[in-house]
């Protein structure tokens, strides 16, 4: 009898929910706006789509949850997570599912969960040492050692968006001055346009200015591609991946950002690592997150 999981995808406007059975495939998805303050509104709802897919004769064994974090994965629960707010913070997610719906759940920050799925069904699935980053609104990062999650000694492991790069650097909201979150991602660079007198509503604007000679465009997208470098080159020399992937609108809607990094990348290390240097593009949508949820799921089950 074919197995199911359920791969849940919580986001500050809208959640989704996908029924995936053991080969991952997603059989089913259904998405509803997330009430970014009271969660129970957003779990019953989830709830409720759970049992439909119960109702339809599919048995599911476990559901794994994407959030963003930063999460208290030792205890499945959201902490101060910038994009959901109120009841959110603090509270129990996985355990409120496993509640409501009676089925096993998993929370884990929704980075770990994109690269899972890279290095499960993605450009990662060759490989035993996956490092993942997704450079879009936020700059989001997830190691895979084996098919597992690296998480570290308090589930904090590349929570890297106030990794400092950049000494009394560029200030994002929160976020450290100088974090590469703050040089790199799409907000960032867009923010950094505006501040500096650009109409420009995201960062492929930025770069479009930038490639027709707009030198203040020009500086602010070389400086998000060098520092990425820079921080890329940083974890190959401390973790030695054997691929660095990466997904996001920057990364992947921007033509020949990958492939500059990648260049880049190879002149911070040591002649002896440049053959070693492996940066590619995500080849999964937008479904990754809710795929890697599933593999969790399913990986829970049979640890069990």
């Amino acid at each position: 009898m074919m197995k199911y999981a359920v791969g849940v995808d919580i986001g500050g406007t809208n959640s989704r929910v996908a029924l995936v059975d053991e080969n991952m495939n997603v059989i089913e998805r259904v998405q509803f706006p997330t009430n970014i303050e009271e969660p129970d509104e957003t779990l019953g709802q989830l709830a409720a789509v759970v049992k439909g897919f119960e109702a339809d004769g599919k048995e599911v064994t476990g559901i794994g949850v994407s959030c963003p974090g930063p999460l208290d994965l030792m205890n499945g629960m959201v902490m101060e997570t910038p994009n959901l707010n109120g009841k959110w913070h603090h509270f129990p997610v996985a355990k409120r599912i496993a509640e409501l719906t009676g089925i096993p759940s998993y929370l884990e920050n929704d980075a770990n969960l994109a690269a899972l799925a890279e290095a499960v069904v993605g450009e990662g699935k060759d490989y035993r040492f996956v490092q993942f980053l997704t450079v879009s609104t936020g700059l989001g990062s997830g190691q895979i050692i084996d098919k597992e999650i690296y998480i570290g000694a308090h589930g904090f492991g590349h929570e890297v968006a106030n990794a400092c790069m950049w000494n009394n650097g560029p200030q994002h909201g929160n976020l450290y001055p100088g974090g590469i979150e703050a040089i790199s991602s799409g907000t960032a660079i867009t923010t950094r346009a505006r501040n500096a007198g650009l109409d420009v509503k995201h960062a492929g604007e930025v770069n479009d200015l930038a490639v027709a000679g707009n030198e203040t465009a020009k500086a602010i997208m070389d400086d998000a591609k060098q520092y990425l470098a820079n921080f890329i080159a940083t974890l190959i020399a401390i973790t030695d991946p054997e691929i660095v992937i990466l997904g996001g609108s920057v990364a992947l809607k921007i033509d020949g950002f990958t492939e500059e990094v990648e260049e880049l990348v190879k002149e911070q290390v040591f002649d002896v690592v440049k053959p070693y240097v492996n940066v590619r593009n995500s080849t999964l949508n937008e479904d990754s997150g809710l795929l890697g949820a599933a593999y969790l799921a399913f990986s829970k089950a049979e640890a069990a």
